[in-house]
């Protein structure tokens, strides 16, 4: 295949860009930097400037390269921004995400796979979470991936667009090359890690939720079994293939991403520990509006229609592949 990969310099869609590239498959990232990395694109992948909304110019890449299928990884992703300024995140997710499938209709190309999120289930009435439960997205960032879910349901009923939506859970760690470096930082791994760098104390949100240790539980899924599942699920957006549908009129597939076990917070602390060697600094705080106590995925579907199952699920070694890339990459990206 020859596959475009939009926020292929980003974290989980450099790593991807890899993983795709090991395959055998030729690789095209868009990606305008606004929060990626160039040097984290790998050097045979063809890297593009450009912001995946400008559907004009994406109509004329998707015919210029010859773009056979495309992994949407490109969004923006933190919720407290999402909350402070949501006509920034309907703008690229929602109005970007629709001119993306505008392009892709125009110049021939149907098949897409999503980067979606745990986050369009909102408070969850079962946990682990199975793709059927309600969305019900309680801050702007899962209700504009909800809303674009949404728009490829149609585009594939109208269009013929044969898609995978997947909904990840917590991702963490890093590959050889590649690892997490954002400006600011949300995710409580890199954030524990900085920590332990000599950064500013972790801060753990809430240890009265009725969980063992009190502190909330996720569910992390390691960034390479991530890549392995885009992987699988672009090969099943073939025209081809049963799962996606006919041609016409095709059902956009929905699955969840997550080991379907959970760590809580004190135990990514502890991990830490044990990892580096060092204690964490950390204080406690107010539990933060909308934290569900736990948040586990049921990630047999992904089993029954990609084949697919996370199997880096030992989290001292999540958490250690990402200490392993900052020892390396003590500077994140910066040369």
């Amino acid at each position: 295949m020859r596959i475009l990969v939009t926020g292929g310099a980003g974290y989980v869609g450099s790593v991807t860009v890899e993983r795709l590239l090991d395959a055998g498959h030729d690789v095209v990232v868009v990606d305008d930097l606004s929060t990626g990395h160039r040097a984290s694109v790998a050097g045979e992948a063809a890297y593009v400037d450009l912001h995946y909304g400008d559907a004009r110019a994406m109509t004329r890449l998707f015919v210029e390269q010859r773009i056979d299928a495309v992994l949407h990884c490109g969004a923006k992703s933190i919720v407290p921004e999402s909350v402070a300024d949501p006509a920034l995140y309907y703008r690229e997710n929602v109005v970007g995400g629709i001119a993306l499938l505008d392009a892709m209709v125009a110049a021939g190309v149907r098949r897409l796979v999503l980067s979606s999120t745990a986050a369009v289930y909102g408070l969850p009435d079962i946990v682990p979470i199975p793709e059927d439960a309600p969305l019900r997205p309680i801050n702007p960032y899962g209700a504009t991936k909800a809303a674009l879910e949404g728009a490829i349901r149609w585009y594939g009923a109208a269009y013929g667009v044969r898609s995978i939506r997947l909904r990840y859970f917590n991702v963490a760690g890093a590959s050889e090359r590649n690892g997490e470096a954002h400006d600011p930082e949300s995710h409580l791994v890199p954030l524990v890690l900085a920590a332990v760098e000599g950064g500013r104390p972790v801060t753990v949100f809430g240890e009265d939720y009725p969980t063992p240790d009190g502190t909330c539980i996720r569910d992390y899924i390691h960034v390479l079994d991530l890549a392995d599942a885009h992987l699988a699920a672009l090969e099943a957006t073939a025209p081809e293939d049963p799962r996606t549908g006919p041609p016409e009129g095709s059902e956009p597939v929905a699955l969840n991403l997550g080991t379907s076990d959970g760590y809580s917070v004190r135990a990514v602390l502890a991990a830490a520990e044990r990892v580096t060697g060092v204690a964490v600094p950390q204080r406690v705080g107010p539990r933060r509006a909308g934290d569900p106590p736990v948040l586990i995925a049921d990630a047999r579907l992904a089993a029954a229609v990609l084949g697919w199952r996370a199997t880096r699920t030992d989290l001292d070694a999540i958490v250690g592949s990402a200490w392993e890339w900052r020892r390396r990459h003590p500077d994140g990206y910066r040369i």
